[in-house]
């Protein structure tokens, strides 16, 4: 019994003295004392490897690396389950360039840890810093079927694929009619050609506008378009945009900029702005959105601001997205109000409709066939004010087709 009591308080003591080393290093920053304190630690119980975990780590802290390396080996040889061991020294090797011994430790680490999949987001992490774009393309492959629903993986995977290089051609086509009588109903049409490369994407767009009243065209126009999204980093692009028309359907310039960011598990914002110009006035909008990836759900809140002969005019769009194999293969439903900027087929009248209500709701289905088509329908009811108190029902039907080479 008094053998017991004796190996009892020696444990509480040491247990003490890595308190108090542990406070010396995260309160107070006393790394010469803690180090005194560790190494101490590790004299009265060397099997106690938090002992050496805090010491490597204080050794990394004062940029002694190699001796943190040998400190993080130690325990990893000794006793893998350390997941602190492994984590501490992938970052370090990360942060000092040296990706292949990066590599060899985080692959280790999912051998003896291969449910934590932080470590395989790391060797995601690895292959992104050392641009290797085939091994990072095929390990994502890898990860999508393991973790299908891992919305980390699925956001790489995605921006991934928007870098590799092809080119689309397409058209699409609105369909727009009413529940108001004589009024209606709206044609739009859109060609695109679309080129996608490892720095981003350009855009030229032809759009043609057809409003009918009666039964008769009472006015149509044509706006020419250009697009570019910029990869300005690994974890951020750019979205530009201009157009340009000379018939009153639509404005006579249209700009466009936003940034986007990704904020790390499945977080991503975007801070923009808009300018109209239009024959009767123009005015600037200020743009925020935010989006979640939650395992195959994309999930995106963009606000509008619109500023108009000294009033602000509020519009809000919530997007929703379940993703099946690709970026292009999705089912959506989309809910807003107020009328934005970047509503193509209202453009025209967004000046009419901006202090108006409008409250939508629509769904749509898209899907990539046999590689190269990209394919799309989608339908939409929007409760449009066209007059203070006077409501009517607008009923959009929008097709898409692409072709990818």
């Amino acid at each position: 019994m008094a053998k017991n009591n004796l190996v009892w308080s020696q444990k509480i003591d040491v247990d003490s003295l890595l308190n108090v080393a542990l406070n010396e290093v995260n309160k107070d920053k006393n790394y010469e004392s803690a180090l005194k304190n560790t190494h101490l630690g590790m004299k009265l119980a060397p099997d106690y490897l938090d002992f050496h975990l805090l010491t490597g780590r204080i050794y990394q802290l004062t940029n002694a690396k190699d001796s943190a390396r040998y400190y993080y080996n130690y325990i990893i040889d000794k006793k893998p389950v350390y997941e602190d061991a492994f984590t501490y020294l992938i970052n370090m090797e990360i942060e000092e360039k040296n990706y292949d011994d990066a590599q060899i430790i985080v692959d280790k680490a999912i051998v003896f840890h291969p449910e934590n999949k932080d470590f395989r987001y790391k060797k995601l992490t690895i292959y992104e810093l050392q641009d290797d774009k085939e091994k990072r393309e095929l390990y994502l492959n890898e990860m999508q079927a393991k973790y299908p629903n891992d919305s980390y993986f699925k956001l790489h995977y995605f921006i991934g694929d928007s870098r590799f290089k092809s080119d689309r051609i397409g058209v699409n086509y609105n369909y727009t009619f009413f529940d108001r009588s004589g009024y209606g109903p709206w044609n739009f049409a859109s060609m695109q050609y679309i080129k996608q490369r490892n720095w981003g994407s350009a855009i030229a767009r032809i759009n043609y506008s057809n409003r009918n009243a009666n039964g008769k065209s009472v006015i149509d126009g044509i706006q020419y378009e250009a697009e570019t999204y910029l990869f300005t980093s690994k974890s951020s692009y750019s979205y530009i945009s201009a157009g340009y028309s000379s018939d009153p359907i639509f404005p006579k310039v249209r700009l466009g900029y936003s940034f986007f960011h990704d904020f790390k598990k499945g977080w991503e914002g975007d801070l923009g702005i808009r300018y109209i110009n239009t024959e009767a006035t123009n005015f600037t909008t200020a743009v925020f959105g935010i989006g979640k990836y939650l395992g195959s759900y994309w999930l995106n809140l963009r606000s509008y601001f619109q500023f108009d002969n000294s009033s602000v005019y509020p519009a809000f769009t919530f997007t929703s997205r379940y993703y099946f194999n690709t970026r292009f293969d999705y089912l959506t439903l989309i809910a807003g109000y107020g009328t934005s900027p970047d509503e193509r087929t209202t453009i025209g009248q967004i000046q009419n409709r901006l202090s108006l209500d409008s409250f939508r709701l629509g769904g749509g289905y898209y899907r990539l066939i046999n590689d190269h088509y990209v394919t799309g329908i989608q339908v939409s009811f929007n409760n449009q004010e066209y007059a203070p108190g006077v409501k009517q029902i607008e009923t959009e039907i929008a097709l898409l087709l692409q072709y990818q080479f």
